[in-house]
């Protein structure tokens, strides 16, 4: 129970007793003050992680800012470094139109659409006349004259189907010594198998382009009266990947090394049975073409069991250029590593930072918030390099000198004045972290007009193994995670350079099998998705 003193008592009690008396009352107090801003630092930390949860379970899932307006300026040290949009890309010198125009039409329905359609697809021809004897009914003898036909078109549904290829081969021997000849065929493509490049090919384009598990592949071709389990799919798979697919994986592998400039991102993925207990992380690395080859892309995947910088040091040992990355730190050593290696950091991510700032602040004080004041900045950056989409690597690293480098300038200007007062623990202050410490990498697009501002290319090429992870949860062993890689590899490569992927893994289990004696790897020139040679029923 606390002690009370009378006015009484303190008059008589000794003046330095007094005086430590209050020095320990002030200490306490201290003591309390700190506990009181650290309780209130936790709870704001609660906050923010209960409404980012509840906006991850329920918020909208685009990226997009609802707001559209401008920036305001701002002042620091006498110099404009917060730019409003329209004033960084004016130019006074530009004449007036002489002329208001209207705002454009709403675009007229193509007339035409249907058949646009339709004309790529087979025709099936189905005629419907009127016999001699009903025209002769209807108009009497020769009274009748032909007219052009009505035509209607409709779309006809062939449903799936399962036969037995039954090759017949010649076999033909000498009346004299006796030596046999076999007549010229097709090589099976597993021995002691009776899968073929068509059947393999349905498998791939259900498990690793549709996502459907294999115990559904399963049941639906049980359904056509073909009785295969997911256990001979699945060893399938493997060995045509590691017989097959994998020399044309070896392949893209050294072509993306002709690029200057790549992109790189990874996932997690859970393997059954890899030697470590249950539930063990791996990774699925991706690494890709950047934007400005859309003509030839390439898109790769690795499997590798853990995140360390051994796996893309080994991947990247013969790269020479620029790699695109999110804040990675395994990247940037790297980098150091490497004289001939330049990371690219990824605006997207550092936006993100900003986004989960701003998603933890009362609805009435978003707009005058400093996360709301960056991530304008940002979108301001982003709408004038989306201007510059169209134009050649030159133009666009000219445009980006001259309008996105002063924006860039200026937000850097802006958190570097700002960052001291953010002082409580959170959000926003880990988004100002982040932004500061990447700045180096989130510049490098300003000095190369092919370097993509963001990640996305790499974040939407593992996204189709994402959906596919979460279709059928983990992959069982090593063997059938590196198959995996090869597969989605080249089905995503196919995706990519708009190929119809069953068609384009026909094509391939067709041919690569009939050249496996070969020394010569030439032979993949013409099996590359940009190939001038590959069958145009392959292309979309």
């Amino acid at each position: 129970m606390a002690v009370r003193y009378t006015e009484e008592q303190l008059n008589t009690v000794d003046k330095s007793l007094l005086i430590q008396m209050f020095l320990n009352q002030q200490e306490q107090l201290q003591t309390l003050t700190a506990e009181v801003a650290s309780l209130n630092e936790k709870m704001q930390l609660m906050m923010e992680q209960m409404i980012l949860a509840n906006r991850n379970r329920f918020g909208r899932s685009s990226e997009k800012m609802t707001d559209a307006s401008q920036i305001s300026f701002m002042e620091v040290d006498g110099t404009i470094v917060f730019f409003n949009e329209a004033e960084a890309v004016c130019d006074l010198d530009t004449p007036e139109p002489e002329h208001l125009e209207k705002s454009a039409p709403r675009p007229v329905k193509k007339k035409g659409k249907k058949e646009q359609d339709l004309s790529g697809l087979p025709t099936h021809r189905i005629d419907h006349y009127m016999t001699e004897e009903e025209l002769t009914a209807e108009f009497g003898k020769n009274g009748w004259k032909q007219l052009p036909d009505a035509i209607s078109r409709r779309y006809r549904f062939v449903p799936a189907k399962v036969e037995v290829e039954e090759h017949h081969i010649g076999v033909y021997a000498d009346k004299k010594d006796g030596h046999m000849v076999k007549a010229e065929h097709p090589r099976g493509l597993l021995h002691g198998s009776a899968v073929s490049p068509t059947l393999a090919a349905a498998i791939i384009n259900g498990k690793y382009v549709n996502a459907i598990p294999l115990y559904r592949l399963e049941q639906e071709f049980k359904r056509y009266g073909l009785v295969i389990t997911r256990q001979n799919m699945a060893n399938w798979m493997i060995r045509l990947g590691e017989e097959y697919l994998s020399v044309l994986y070896d392949y893209l592998h050294r072509k993306l090394y002709d690029y200057h400039v790549i992109q790189a991102d990874e996932t997690p993925v859970l393997v059954n049975r890899d030697g470590r207990p249950a539930g063990s992380k791996s990774y699925m690395w991706v690494y890709r073409s950047g934007y400005m080859y859309p003509d030839r892309q390439i898109v790769l995947y690795e499997y590798q069991r853990t995140r360390n910088a051994s796996h893309p040091r080994e991947f990247l040992k013969d790269f020479s250029g620029i790699c695109v990355t999110d804040g990675y730190q395994v990247y940037h050593t790297l980098e150091k590593e490497k004289e001939d290696l330049t990371i690219a950091g990824c605006w997207v991510h550092g936006r993100r930072k900003f986004e989960e700032a701003l998603a933890t602040i009362p609805a009435e004080g978003k707009k005058e918030s400093v996360a709301f004041l960056v991530m304008k900045q940002i979108q301001a950056i982003y709408r004038e390099e989306g201007k510059l989409k169209e134009l050649s690597s030159e133009e666009r690293l000219a445009q980006r000198q001259v309008v996105i480098r002063p924006l860039v300038d200026a937000l850097f200007a802006y958190l570097k004045q700002k960052k001291e007062q953010i002082v409580v623990k959170g959000k926003l202050q880990a988004a100002f972290t982040y932004l500061l410490n990447q700045e180096k990498y989130l510049r490098v697009f300003l000095d190369d007009g092919d370097v993509p501002m963001d990640n996305n290319a790499s974040e939407r090429a593992i996204r189709g193994f994402c959906i596919g992870k979460k279709n059928w949860e983990v992959i069982d062993t090593i063997n059938g995670a590196k198959t995996s890689a090869v597969i989605y590899s080249i089905a995503e490569t196919a995706k990519a350079n708009n190929l119809k992927p069953y068609e384009y893994f026909e094509h391939l289990l067709t041919v690569i099998p009939e050249h496996m004696e070969d020394t010569d790897r030439s032979f993949l020139e013409e099996l590359l998705p940009w190939s001038p040679t590959l069958p145009e029923n392959i292309r979309k």
